[in-house]
């Protein structure tokens, strides 16, 4: 079944923002006097939304952390912003009237990338933390996307990321969980348990579109 909506992850599903939230992350973790991050460290580390995040981190002065990452973010996150190999191309594939996506990326942050790379127009709504009752992994958000593009939860909806965190969402939303990529940031494909997967957009893009003819490659389970 192919999809009638799709619903996407941000950050390492469509974009690579990891320097930018690598170097936000090490300006709060200097002010607390704490080790700095790799880029790696951050991919293998950063699922959930600052509020749920930062106080295990941080501790009860999590709010100063977080303000600190966020003024820091803010000062230069469209700069190292970059889309990953095949995203645009699968964006403009479907209408803007069947995508949204859903992060946990702040709200404003996630909406001034997508402006910044003139990625607005091909989603019906963009949802961050924040945004709705709850964060993923709680369906809420993947829920408040679903009203904003008039669908109702089925398997006829995909949600596409590229954690285990967002296998786990989509299943607790009731959508199908379609993991993009290897996972290996995350404990790879098996610890994602998806149920779809594509080795990366541009395989997608050919599955919606009709030109894969359905054939999957050894080994994605697509």
């Amino acid at each position: 079944m192919l999809p009638t909506h799709l619903i996407y992850d941000w950050d390492n599903t469509l974009v690579d923002a990891w320097p930018g939230v690598t170097a936000a992350m090490n300006a709060a973790f200097a002010a607390f006097a704490m080790p700095e991050w790799t880029v790696a460290d951050t991919r293998a580390r950063a699922r959930r939304s600052l509020t749920e995040a930062f106080p295990p981190l941080f501790g009860p002065d999590w709010p100063r952390a977080r303000d600190i990452f966020h003024a820091a973010y803010q000062a230069r996150h469209t700069e190292t912003l970059r889309p990953l190999q095949g995203s645009a191309a699968l964006l403009a594939g479907f209408p803007a009237t069947r995508q949204a996506v859903v992060s946990n990326k702040t709200g404003r942050f996630l909406r001034a990338e997508a402006a910044h790379l003139g990625w607005s127009g091909h989603f019906t709504t963009l949802i961050g933390a924040g945004d709705a009752a709850a964060d993923k992994p709680d369906p809420a958000p993947i829920r408040l996307a679903l009203a904003r593009l008039g669908a109702t939860a089925g398997p006829e909806v995909w949600y596409v990321g590229d954690t285990a965190l967002d296998m786990q969402a989509a299943r607790a939303a009731g959508v199908t969980a379609v993991l993009l990529g290897d996972a290996a940031h995350d404990g790879g494909v098996d610890r994602a348990a998806p149920d779809r997967h594509f080795p990366d957009a541009a395989f997608l893009l050919r599955v919606l579109t009709g030109a894969q003819g359905g054939a999957c490659p050894g080994g994605t389970g697509c």
